[in-house]
């Protein structure tokens, strides 16, 4: 089934991946926080979001908890996808209210994964 995805990444080399391995989802393409929340509102049936944590003008982690205060958005769930794997980096991520972590670089399977197991229907 068709999934609304809000991507979040500041790499227009990784966007391109996830149009080629998450077709045929539909992608709303952000390149910063700032974007993303601006875009949110414009896309409300976003059923997930993929967040890389470092980009410009607004870390991953801020806008993270921007849409968890926000009752609108705060039950979209979040899967970071992130360059840093560290274990604390993890905790931070899981604690701020992301869903899942994967590291980078993922395979596809990774990805598909955990957005079947977060967005299925009740």
């Amino acid at each position: 089934m068709k999934k609304k995805i809000l991507v979040v990444e500041d790499s227009k080399l990784v966007h391109k991946m996830y149009e080629l391995m998450l077709r045929p989802h539909e992608i709303v393409h952000c390149y910063d926080g700032h974007e993303a929340l601006q875009n949110l509102g414009d896309h409300p049936d976003t059923e997930l979001i993929l967040l890389d944590l470092n980009m410009p003008r607004m870390s991953g982690l801020e806008f993270l908890s921007h849409i968890k205060a926000d009752p609108v958005f705060s039950q979209i769930p979040v899967v970071i996808v992130s360059t840093e794997g560290k274990e604390e980096d993890t905790d931070r991520g899981l604690k701020a209210g992301a869903a899942a972590y994967i590291t980078k670089p993922f395979q596809r399977e990774d990805i598909v994964k955990v957005i079947t197991r977060l967005t299925k229907t009740a």
